[in-house]
């Protein structure tokens, strides 16, 4: 990789032309904020110098500020490793420089990238390039003048907008509101932003300091009305995340006092949100996203992955017609099997939904939707297998089945072909072992639905081979999702990991809480429903054939609830017949139903675990530990058990597949940040009342005791039993 660097070139015409070169995106790395100072001051005091034009190399502006500083910061503590940009750089060396800059804009100019543009005197750029302050995803605000400067260029209203839900616009866009102040193609690009910059020098065109301007912000009272809703639907949306309240009231300082004073508020909340466990959390699930496409023996031994053209998924039920969707969605050709031709009529059906569905919601244009819909094909039988690259079954949990197909289909798809299983639960060295292509046989554990659910678990044995991991990776990758790589085990990593959340929530249920008051809990910990509404959703069936899966693979650690045999038993099926803990009538929000509570007095007799009968006194912050430290511990096992690759893969499957709160950094992240020896005497302190259930497990034990970090890599002795 070429060093970062900033370099300065000045033509016959007077202009110079300053480019920031740090590919792959143009990153504002330390050096590159140096360098464009010191090419900023040069250009000013070269006397052959009338106007200077900010570019990036390679066809892309600049991705925004260097995100490994951050880390830095989050490993030390100290701020002060963050460079002074705002003030220094972009008023004192561009906006006030004595001469025109223009900023040349092409691919994209995002975060502190688009901040850099707006420093400048004007904005030229190509079609179709994306511009965004997406800095609220990191926990943090714009932090060199985007909070004072968009408002004046865009208007209030969709600055707000853009900030918040960090919404990236096109150029078409930036232009008809006022950011871009040009388009034109890439050949053209510099020669229009040189005479630009020559234009606005000889008077010919106005020279615009953003942060002096209030034509766009309407009057103080307007500005107050939307800063006023802007703030009331942050409270209800993200009332965790304390940078979106933050963004707003650095946005209204600029707006009462004057830009610059706004631009001092902005950099000291921008260093203090830094340090926030909000910023902590969001970036480490950002570095932990990437580092998850790292497999030792898979991606480090030189192998290349085989183009998926064409797949075939067997099974169109509700998991088997999502992965279609998903695959057809990626230009991916596929063949959808079923038993007979009605639930293949109905596979189909439901594909043409989801579709359909998204065209209607925007996300999705008409001709791509026909595109994708003609790549799908219904089959009856195997005629059509015999040259997919892929095939992918999705049937019913029943080991014979699974078994029969998996014989099938080695006999009739090619010998490159993956063969993949959806099972969430059964080991995939049962699927395979009437075959003699275990080193093809791998799993793609995908989420409900699964054409939007984010995370895609492959698991393999120890006989999958390297190149079938790496495949079905790229696949992954291909249909948008996120490849974890986990190892075969009873619920592999996400579900194993999280069985005791729903089992710890019907302790508590059965220790006298109510069920209404942990869902909320939960719900303001910020899981976007709770335990017992999810329970609900997925319906009793799931929940009771999980639970039997769970108890015969760790019978030391499981805690059985008679609740949901007495709700099925009374009737009720969750959301799937209107009924279960919560009422579902069409068009209005799920409602507790207080006549499911005399059906939980009955499993509060049958258990008879309440202190001396009476229901146990908790707190708030009690009932998440005691439902979530047990997933905590049930991690820690993983983690011995060599599962996953590394601690952060299981932060990263917590957040894609179970939406824990990605501000709190993944399962394992919030358990550091409450500390080790937290979660383990309280676990302790449990199972002495409560039983095995809350039992800590010897590796937590360990960290806890001795100080070692839950991220720190998994000691040899503990790998040697390891199933990756």
């Amino acid at each position: 990789m070429a060093e970062p660097r900033v370099n300065l070139d000045v033509g016959n015409d007077g202009v110079a032309i300053i480019t920031i070169c740090n590919p792959p995106v143009n990153a504002l790395a330390i050096p590159i904020i140096a360098g464009l100072k010191e090419k900023f001051n040069e250009a000013t005091r070269r006397q052959d110098v009338k106007a200077i034009v900010l570019t990036g190399k390679g066809g892309r502006f600049s991705g925004g500020f260097d995100i490994t500083v951050f880390e830095k910061v989050h490993k030390n503590g100290d701020v002060s490793l963050m460079p002074d940009v705002s003030v220094d750089l972009v008023v004192n060396a561009i906006e006030d420089c004595k001469k025109p800059v223009v900023a040349a804009v092409e691919g994209l100019a995002l975060g502190g990238g688009l901040e850099l543009t707006m420093g400048c005197h004007a904005r030229i750029a190509t079609p179709k390039t994306q511009l965004g302050l997406p800095e609220l995803t990191l926990g943090v605000i714009p932090g060199f003048g985007g909070t004072q400067r968009l408002p004046r260029l865009i208007g209030l209203s969709k600055a707000v907008e853009m900030m918040l839900l960090s919404k990236s616009i096109m150029s078409e866009e930036g232009r008809k509101l006022g950011l871009i102040d040009a388009i034109v193609t890439s050949e053209e690009l510099l020669k229009v932003s040189r005479q630009w910059a020559l234009d606005i020098a000889a008077r010919r065109k106005p020279w615009m300091r953003s942060l002096h301007r209030t034509d766009k912000l309407g009057s103080l009272s307007e500005a107050r009305e939307i800063l006023k809703t802007a703030k009331q639907q942050a409270k209800k949306t993200s009332p965790n995340m304390p940078q979106h309240l933050v963004c707003l009231d650095v946005i209204e300082e600029g707006i009462i006092h004057g830009g610059y004073n706004g631009v001092l508020k902005e950099a000291k909340a921008f260093k203090d949100l830094v340090l926030s466990d909000t910023s902590k959390g969001l970036v480490h699930v950002f570095f932990a996203q990437r580092a998850t496409s790292k497999v030792p023996n898979v991606t480090d031994v030189g192998l290349k992955p085989m183009a998926v053209k064409k797949a075939a998924v067997i099974g169109g039920g509700l998991m088997g017609s999502g992965i279609a969707t998903a695959l057809i969605l990626a230009n991916i050709n596929v063949v959808l099997k079923e038993i007979n031709p009605e639930y293949l009529l109905k596979g189909i059906k439901t594909i043409e939904a989801y579709v359909r569905g998204l065209v209607s919601r925007g996300k999705l244009t008409q001709d791509k939707a026909n595109k994708a819909l003609s790549m799908l094909k219904g089959v009856l039988d195997y005629s059509e297998f015999k040259d997919v690259d892929m095939v992918i079954e999705a049937v019913i949990e029943s080991i014979p089945l699974k078994q029969k197909i998996f014989s099938e289909m080695e006999k009739v798809c090619p010998h490159h072909c993956i063969l993949a299983t959806n099972t969430s639960t059964i080991d995939l060295n049962i699927v395979g072992e009437k075959t003699s292509s275990e080193d093809r046989i791998i799993g793609a554990h995908f989420f409900s639905p699964a054409h939007v659910m984010p995370l895609l678990e492959i698991v393999r044995t120890e006989k999958t081979s390297a190149q079938a991991i790496l495949d079905l990776m790229a696949v992954g990758k291909s249909i948008k999702k996120v490849p974890v790589v986990v190892g075969n085990c009873t619920g592999f990593a996400v579900n194993r990991a999280f069985f005791p959340y729903a089992q710890g929530a019907h302790l508590l249920a059965n220790l006298g809480v109510d069920i209404f008051r942990i869902d909320r809990v939960i719900s303001s910990f910020g899981l976007p429903i709770g335990p017992f509404q999810l329970q609900d959703l997925a319906g009793y069936g799931v929940a009771t054939a999980v639970g039997k899966e769970f108890a015969k693979a760790f019978p030391d650690r499981i805690f059985q609830s008679p609740l949901v045999d007495l709700l099925l038993k009374s009737g009720r099926n969750g959301k799937n017949n209107g009924k279960g803990y919560y009422i579902y009538e069409k068009g209005s929000k799920p409602k507790p139903d207080p006549s499911v509570l005399p059906i939980i007095e009955e499993s509060k007799r049958l258990t008879n675990i309440m202190p001396g009968g009476k229901p146990i006194s908790i707190t708030d912050k009690e009932i998440v530990e005691m439902i979530l430290f047990p997933v905590v511990n049930e991690s820690c096992r993983v983690l011995e058990d060599g599962i996953v690759v590394r601690a952060s893969d299981l932060d990263v499957a917590s957040v894609l597949g179970m939406s824990f709160p990605s501000y709190r950094g993944g399962i394992l992240f919030w358990a550091e940040t409450l500390g080790p020896k937290h979660v383990y005497t309280s676990l302790k302190k449990w199972s002495q009342i409560h039983g095995s259930f809350y039992k800590p497990s010897k590796f937590l034990e360990e960290r806890a005791t001795k100080g070692i970090p839950l991220s720190a890599p998994v000691s040899s002795s503990s790998t040697s039993r390891s199933r990756l």
